[in-house]
């Protein structure tokens, strides 16, 4: 018999993590290393395990992750969008909950192009009157 494995794609500015889950003891691995060789010293189990401490299901999922692209938060973010995806999709009933946490909204904020005939995005060329 095949174990029950769901799947979830998360996004946060150009990260993209792609997100399996599946019952067992709460590993988390991405890129095939461990939560804390990936992000490297960083912080993040506490971010990582809020979609699980939210729908009372800590310690019951292990979950495999390919991450790709921006920077190690927006990564972080990536997956956490895609665990909270892959455990709406494991049972719809957890909806409502990981909804109000605000975890299945996707974070649409990325960083604006630069326009031509200024500095950047926003910021102009000095301005001189004489």
């Amino acid at each position: 018999m095949a174990q029950e494995q769901f799947y979830a794609t998360g996004k946060r500015k150009t990260a993209v993590a792609r997100v399996w889950i599946t019952p067992g003891n709460g590993e988390v691995s991405v890129n095939k290393l461990s939560l804390d060789d990936y992000f490297g010293g960083i912080f993040f189990e506490s971010k990582v395990d809020k979609p699980f401490a939210i729908t009372d299901r800590v310690a019951k999922f292990n979950v495999k992750a390919t991450v790709k692209g921006g920077g190690k938060s927006a990564q972080v973010d990536a997956l956490v969008h895609g665990i909270s995806k892959a455990l709406q999709v494991m049972d719809p009933e957890l909806r409502l909950e990981l909804k109000k946490a605000g975890l299945l909204t996707r974070d649409s904020r990325a960083k604006e192009r630069k326009k031509y005939g200024q500095r950047g995005a926003r910021a102009r060329f000095q301005f001189s009157k004489r």
